[in-house]
């Protein structure tokens, strides 16, 4: 944690801040080690963490490395953590507009700039790595199980209730989405069409290409993975498109090293996708960064000319989507490296036609 407060605070000093001051519990945990309601605060001298009193004894064993500060919910809060604060201009990822005004009617000199928090976060550290790697492990045994598990007559949602209570069999959780009813995405068939699918109640068929697009939390972090699966038997097309998807997905990860820029990463996927004829059918960006929030920098989208970095955590996830028909999409969680990444997920990448 006092790397990780030292890191922080040299981003912070660009922007012309003494401290920061994490709101979000993304940022609060990556600071202290507790996840909950909180305000950490970060300085030379230290770490505090302001909670209220019934989060108190849960935050007194969870944290690391930082003093731990009861007070009330509500103003009270907010007026302990300006008193904690102790003069000095912080970065806050705070980004509700009232909570804000208060704290600086209060007398805190802060501004809100996220940049410091992702710019720290964006590199993982080997404790990071390693439980994001577990992760990946889940999402592997998982989708051993839909290779069991899924039949004919079968529906999304059944489908998405095994995998879940499997998954926090292993230890596992699903994120929360805003935009979203659903913490996975399964979609058979022409669902599959639809790049960010809600589950439903419709039944597997034969015949039918399956997306199951795995995110979950493992200690706090995220992992991301997608497989397609053929039910029964897959037609020409099917496996065309498979097949298109595929080469670019590891054209991609070829492409996914140390120095390269997020938007080369992405045109070797889409160049490959686009020169098979199907430009029109890759309708987002090719990946992602991971990490406590299931989309974070950096972005691997077109024309972003960010440079990769060895220890970041993204993913590289082309697809080709045809529209009330069926959609193919592959993805893995990679840690960047000088060379070829460090693919997470070992799950097979070829072509799954269950029975």
């Amino acid at each position: 944690m006092k790397e990780r407060r030292s890191t922080i605070l040299n981003h912070a000093r660009k922007a012309g801040c003494s401290a920061v001051a994490a709101f979000e519990p993304e940022n609060v945990f990556y600071l202290t080690g507790f996840w909950g309601e909180a305000i950490a605060i970060c300085t030379e001298n230290g770490t505090k963490l302001v909670a209220p009193k019934l989060e108190y004894s849960r935050a007194e064993k969870a944290s690391i490395d930082c003093e731990v500060i009861p007070t009330e919910r509500g103003s009270e809060l907010l007026s302990t953590f300006v008193s904690q604060l102790k003069g000095g201009k912080a970065c806050t990822d705070c980004s509700d507009y009232s909570t804000v005004e208060s704290v600086r009617k209060l007398g805190a000199n802060i501004i809100v700039d996220t940049e410091p928090f992702f710019q720290t976060r964006r590199i993982k550290d080997e404790s990071e790595i390693k439980i994001i790697a577990k992760a990946s492990r889940i999402l592997d045994r998982l989708y051993e199980i839909c290779t069991e598990e899924i039949k004919a007559g079968l529906s999304e949602r059944d489908l998405q209730a095994k995998l879940i209570y499997e998954a926090m069999k292993m230890g596992a959780n699903p994120p929360s989405y805003k935009s979203t009813l659903n913490p996975l995405i399964i979609a058979g068939g022409p669902n599959g069409a639809l790049p960010h699918a809600e589950v439903t109640g419709r039944k597997f068929r034969k015949g039918d290409m399956i997306v199951v697009d795995l995110t979950l939390r493992h200690a706090g972090y995220i992992a991301d993975a997608t497989r397609t699966f053929a039910l029964g038997s897959a037609t020409a097309e099917m496996k065309k498109v498979y097949n298109i998807v595929q080469e670019s997905q590891k054209a991609g990860l070829d492409a996914a090293r140390a120095g390269e820029t997020c938007g080369e990463a992405d045109a070797t996927c889409r160049d490959l996708i686009r020169e098979r004829g199907y430009e029109k059918q890759f309708i987002h960006s090719t990946g992602h960064g991971i990490g406590l929030d299931v989309h974070e920098p950096p972005w691997l989208r077109m024309k972003n000319g960010e440079k990769l970095k060895p220890n970041m955590a993204v993913t590289v996830e082309p697809g080709i989507y045809l529209e009330n028909k069926f959609g193919v999409r592959i993805e893995d969680s990679i840690i960047v490296t000088n060379g070829r990444p460090k693919v997470l997920n070992k799950f097979t990448k070829d072509l799954v036609i269950l029975k």
